[in-house]
């Protein structure tokens, strides 16, 4: 039960040009768990079932798939002004120019009105957890809301949701329920923080053309719904209020935030919750949801046996959550656990894209593993809950490889270094496209007891060398006693000399993506 009545102290951040106290004085759940960095470290550790899951799918499905022209369409089909730069002025012609050819103009039209295209008409979770876990899924995490604002669940204090319009079903729960049959464990990702200011072009206008300064739907009220699909319901619930009332957040909006994340902890239980937000949403506000999910796991299991992730993380926050980084990696093993996040294609459907290959997310689940760390892949869907046969066809060879190859990759921990060959700088987010220049030279490393996996990231077409492991290379002796390949019985020469552990070419190639050795020592490792 609910009875704590503290607060934490107002921060200040700045929103545009304006400094705004982010704070709410709604109760969170009683437990040693304070909303500060500080107590959250001190009562946190990151549990082993993540530690050892390592790899999870994401379904980023909502009302912005519906169009078909990829991420923040959203925002875009409002038209953009001025743009940032070039690709936020391609991105804000596509989605303009494609919502008024098949929507109308968004004077009248918006994306409220994308909301009955969500139909969610051929959703079957059971099928699609039962495709992710053959994939090598051990979690699964949904999308609650996003920058958008709408809700994929019953909510009580957001009234355009997935249970009151379009799919007019509670998706969170469906999901699930498929992921906990399943043994999986489960997460929700929230990114509606951001929706106060992301959502401001729906209240512009054209600046030029025929229908220049005729204001777009953001600023319809709930009179303007009578005799629509809409009707009693307000935009301003959606879209938020005009510009000119936003800055600084109200607390109606803060509280709002604050209350529908905690409904979905206390409702859903979910093992992970991620924010698509530097650190803490809000700050103070979601620390305080921090210290709610920490002391309600804790009220629950008995420990704090649950994933928080955040972005941008210092070395302050990291000891106090589990550190994501976007579509990007780091440069050397973490002591602290951490993830990647990152998609096959666009983050929401879209049709003119050309799908991620299973040996690209190999390796950047490798290169995560090898540093600590976790991969979680969203694999986009349609508004009718399906996925593109390409999709399946990925699937079912991420399938294929973890077959051979799980047992390098659950339950293992970092070795001493990471890996070798050539170090490509992909530290932060956003910068996975610098790892694509892998050669046979190129290895990542896991542990598992007394068990050694070599990684080779590309298919090898002449005999092999780790240099790692070479007799001296490292502090303590590691001189091998056994060399295996996963997936494959066939015999292999092997000589461990000064410049390295020496393995002959395979005759047989078990996968078409990254090798696998299983190395055992005479030694302890």
């Amino acid at each position: 039960m609910i009875t704590n009545k503290k607060w934490i102290l107002p921060a200040l951040l700045t929103l545009g040009s304006a400094r705004a106290q982010l704070d709410t004085a709604l109760p969170y759940a009683d437990g040693p768990c304070e909303p500060t960095w500080e107590s959250l470290a001190e009562n946190y550790e990151c549990p082993e079932w993540f530690r050892d899951a390592k790899f999870g799918i994401w379904a980023h499905w909502g009302v912005q798939c519906v169009p078909g022209t990829g991420d923040w369409c959203a925002k875009f089909l409002y038209k953009p002004t001025p743009p940032r730069n070039a690709w936020w002025e391609e991105r804000g012609k596509q989605c303009y120019d494609y919502h008024i050819e098949h929507y109308g103009h968004p004077s009248e039209i918006g994306l409220k009105d994308y909301i009955p295209h969500f139909t969610a008409s051929k959703w079957n979770p059971d099928h699609l957890l039962d495709l992710y876990q053959k994939a090598g899924a051990r979690y699964f995490v949904a999308m609650a809301n996003h920058h958008d604002n709408f809700d994929n669940w019953d909510s009580t204090y957001q009234p355009w949701n997935a249970v009151n319009m379009g799919p007019k079903q509670d998706l969170i729960a469906g999901w699930r329920k498929a992921a906990r049959k399943r043994g999986l464990k489960f997460g929700v990702s929230v990114h509606a923080a951001r929706q106060w200011s992301w959502m401001t072009p729906a209240f512009g206008a054209d600046r030029e053309g025929p229908k220049k300064g005729i204001p777009y739907d953001g600023h319809m009220t709930k009179e303007d719904g009578k005799g629509k699909w809409w009707e009693g319901c307000d935009p301003c619930d959606l879209y938020g209020p005009p510009r000119t009332a936003r800055t600084p957040p109200s607390q109606k909006y803060l509280d709002t935030f604050y209350l529908r994340t905690r409904e979905l902890i206390d409702r859903y239980n979910p093992d992970l919750l991620y924010f698509d937000d530097k650190q803490a949403p809000l700050q103070n506000v979601g620390l305080k949801i921090a210290a709610h999910y920490y002391n309600r796991a804790l009220e629950r299991h008995g420990k704090v046996d649950v994933v928080l992730n955040t972005k941008l993380n210092d070395e302050t926050t990291k000891p106090a959550l589990v550190d994501d980084v976007e579509r990007g990696s780091k440069n050397d093993i973490d002591p602290n656990p951490w993830q990647i996040d990152t998609c096959i294609g666009y983050w929401h459907y879209r049709t003119d894209v050309t799908y991620k290959t299973p040996g690209k997310v190999i390796h950047m689940l490798l290169d995560a593993v090898s540093k600590n760390g976790s991969l979680l892949l969203n694999i986009p869907m349609k508004p009718d809950g399906t996925l593109e046969p390409q999709e399946i066809t990925f699937l079912k060879g991420m399938a294929a490889w973890m077959d051979i190859h799980g047992e390098g990759i659950y339950g293992t921990r970092p070795w001493e270094v990471y890996g070798e060959g050539v170090f490509i700088d992909a530290a932060g987010h956003n910068l996975e496209t610098k790892m694509n220049a892998y050669t046979q030279t190129d290895f990542r490393f896991t542990k598992k007891d007394q068990t050694l996996y070599a990684f080779c990231l590309a298919t090898p077409k002449t005999d092999l060398l780790i240099k790692s492991l070479a007799t001296g290379a490292r502090s303590k002796p590691h001189t091998v006693k056994t060399v295996e390949l996963l997936g494959s019985d066939e015999p292999l020469e092997w000589e461990q000399t000064g410049n390295g552990l020496k393995i002959s070419k395979p005759e047989f190639i078990p996968t078409d993506y990254s090798l696998c050795f299983r190395l055992t020592f005479k030694d302890k490792i």
